[in-house]
């Protein structure tokens, strides 16, 4: 076997780091608990375990692959650097004015989320640059030196520097980020015209105060694990997965942190995409539901949705516009507080209600024995028949259903008068509608169905659930890829090198210019490839351009691929057509005779990658023999039954295992329902179908 078959994909969740070892066709896999106090020594620990497994030595790695929440934690845990702002006088309180309006309307006691810079900490300096880019007062540059030493008494750990209208003209927060460095290191220095250089003051500015924030944290911890390796003995290089679903070098990642907040699930939607093509799916729907979250992404026409907009540590966790926006490339898909460590409890009414917060992987569910007395949806699971207490998480945890039964009791059944089997079940049944209304209205807000679509499944907790979450909102077949308890992983080594640069020009399609759009192109090409190319210097690379665009006179715009002809001569005649077939499909109709407008255009290279052919199905074979049989409630009828036991890699393609079963496996457990029967493809992925 060749060095350069061997790559390492690690994946830091909430409560469990997932790795996968791949060595050409094959690969070595393990679950370990994250080590929320150092995640790099859980990062590690779980290396020297696979490698160990694997036979082979850390020097023998060609390359890791690397998707944290450490960002995403820093920012909703509010356990960044200490932060100041530097921007334009007479605006340091645009960061806590935000979008003025209120996303709870009606709700007096609504609070919004502090800004991550406390007013003390924001600052102005004299300057001015107009809409256009022209300069109407210089930059003060004697106030920025005095507010140098300002940053440097604060005790100031990292700087964000945010003027007005830059996206036009960087000149002067260049020149503030000049001064402000001799006091203090530029690494720790943002300045928007690089982090986010578009229009809209605020959303600029909550982008580049977040990135600020975390980039001591990101620095620290990417040279410590960096570090770590090495010590270790491997000299591989380290790549970050990206919000976008691309892979990015370990020098990008140090200057835009910001930029990997939503890395583990974009490495899910990658490798669903990879599991759509091989199977021929057109319409899918990704679910990946771990030990914190369930994440649901739509993907068409092997297209997972993209956004250029995120809320973090929302106020409201499922209300838009209560959390931290920035504007970064990223998958679009909604997250929901339902995984495996969900708190379950009663609220007032006696109502059972579970999450949005997670007993994570210290103490864990009570079913750990780690200190967790709360009940969570593992501990449901557990008493439902449908974990295996000493196969949970390949043997390396064994689950106490008498601590489960424990918490259940004392904390829902005596407070709602059912015995524990049927408040675990109420647990299951809630988290599970919980996640089929939030896809519902995910598909919804993006002008799809569910129709025809087929489920994705993975992270350890979905396939458990991905059934019963199919019956409730009309999907009627599932697939379950192999390796699904540790699915983001796999992505992770499935993801290309690439990297997204976005521009404003503002631009009206009556007054539209091909050739000052294909040069503003051609630049983006520029900046884009000199990223790209440090991760893949030989690759065929993939060019996409897209505008955002809209009705002149409407506040948001919608994401229109730019077509070749644009670029040509009558190029505004292509870009309307474009522009108006995508507002169709989104809104069913279009305004005619209403002016058309170009607000930003984005410009995304990567390596081109080459998805898998389909599959042919296999042939059918004769139904395997159970190696066991297990008592447990089965999800869709709520009845206790006899399941039957399989393991996965006995399983033969093509022979049916009608349901109540279990597959069982290393990292998780497939629980096939009374109504569905699964078989295994020639690709070894478990396809679950509803009979009845």
């Amino acid at each position: 076997m060749s060095k350069t078959s061997i790559r390492l994909a690690v994946d830091i969740g909430g409560t469990f780091t997932d790795l996968v070892l791949h060595l050409g066709e094959h690969f070595v896999s393990s679950k370990v608990l994250t080590t929320q106090d150092a995640p790099e020594r859980g990062v590690l620990e779980g290396a020297q375990l696979v490698l160990k497994q694997a036979g082979i030595s850390p020097a023998d790695l060609d390359l890791v692959v690397h998707g944290t929440t450490l960002a995403t934690n820093a920012l909703i845990e509010r356990k960044g650097a200490r932060t100041a702002l530097v921007t334009t006088q007479g605006f340091r309180d645009s960061l806590e004015i935000a979008y003025e309006h209120r996303f709870e309307q009606y709700d007096i006691y609504m609070e919004r989320p502090e800004p991550l810079v406390p007013r003390p900490l924001r600052f102005e300096v004299p300057e001015r640059v107009a809409a256009d880019g022209t300069v109407l007062l210089e930059l003060d540059e004697s106030a920025v030196e005095r507010l140098a030493d300002r940053l440097v008494q604060e005790g100031v750990q990292a700087v964000a520097v945010c003027f007005l209208h830059s996206y036009q003209n960087h000149a002067h927060e260049q020149r503030a980020r000049e001064i402000i460095a001799r006091r203090i290191p530029s690494s720790v220095i943002a300045i928007s015209s690089e982090v986010c250089p578009e229009i809209r003051e605020y959303e600029r500015t909550s982008t580049t105060v977040a990135n600020a924030y975390v980039l001591p944290v990101m620095e620290s911890y990417l040279r410590r694990l960096e570090q770590g390796f090495r010590d270790l003995g491997s000299t591989a290089p380290l790549l970050l997965i990206m919000s976008s679903g691309g892979i990015t070098t370990i020098d990008t990642a140090r200057r835009f942190p910001i930029r990997l907040v939503e890395s583990g699930p974009a490495g899910g939607a990658v490798m669903a995409l990879t599991v759509a093509a091989q199977n021929g799916i057109d319409k899918a729907l990704s679910f990946d539901m771990g030990g914190t979250t369930a994440k649901i992404t739509l993907i068409d026409d092997l297209r997972p949705q993209q956004s250029r907009h995120f809320e973090i540590a929302r106020a409201a966790r499922f209300v838009k516009g209560s959390g931290i926006p920035v504007r970064i490339p990223v998958i679009d898909m909604v997250e929901i507080g339902a995984g495996g460590g969900s708190i379950a409890r009663t609220d007032l009414l006696g109502r059972i209600t579970v999450g949005p917060d997670s007993a994570g992987s210290m103490p864990g569910p009570a079913a750990y024995g780690r200190g967790g007395t709360m009940p969570t949806v593992t501990d449901a699971d557990l008493l439902l028949g449908w974990l295996d207490p000493k196969g949970f998480a390949g043997g390396h945890i064994d689950l106490s259903p008498d601590a489960s039964r424990k918490a259940i009791d004392e904390t829902i059944s005596a407070k709602i008068g059912l015995d524990h089997d049927r408040s675990a079940y109420g647990i299951t049944e809630l988290v599970t509608e919980t996640m089929a209304s939030a896809a519902r209205v995910h598909a919804v807000e993006n002008g799809k169905d569910m129709a025809g679509r087929t489920m994705i499944a993975f992270g350890g907790a979905a396939p458990l659930h991905a059934a019963r979450l199919a019956q409730k909102i009309g999907v009627s077949r599932v697939l379950i890829p192999v390796g699904a308890g540790v699915g983001s992983a796999h992505g992770f080594l499935q993801a290309p090198i690439s990297y997204e640069v976005v521009r404003t020009r503002v631009m009206s399609l009556r007054e539209y210019v091909p050739t000052a759009v294909a040069e503003l192109f051609a630049s983006m090409r520029t900046e884009a490839e000199s990223v790209v190319r440090v991760g893949a210097p030989s690759a065929e690379l993939h060019e996409e351009r897209i505008a955002y665009m809209r009705y002149r006179g409407q506040g948001h715009e919608v994401r229109v691929p730019v077509p070749p002809a644009a670029l040509e001569s009558g190029g505004s005649d292509a870009l309307h057509q474009a522009f108006e077939a995508v507002y169709q499909a989104l809104y069913g109709r279009t305004i005619p005779r209403l002016d058309v407008e170009a607000v930003s255009w984005t410009l995304s290279l990567a390596e081109r990658r080459r998805l898998p052919e389909r599959d042919e199905p296999p042939a059918k074979q004769p139904a395997p023999m159970p190696q066991g049989k297990r008592a447990l409630l089965d999800p869709c009828s709520g009845v206790e039954v006899q399941a039957a036991l399989y393991a996965r890699d006995l399983l033969k393609p093509g022979a049916p295992v009608p349901g109540p079963a279990v597959i069982t496996e290393a990292e998780t457990s497939t629980l096939v329902p009374s109504g569905f029967v699964a078989a295994i493809n020639r690709a070894g992925h478990i396809v679950i179908e509803r009979t009845a």
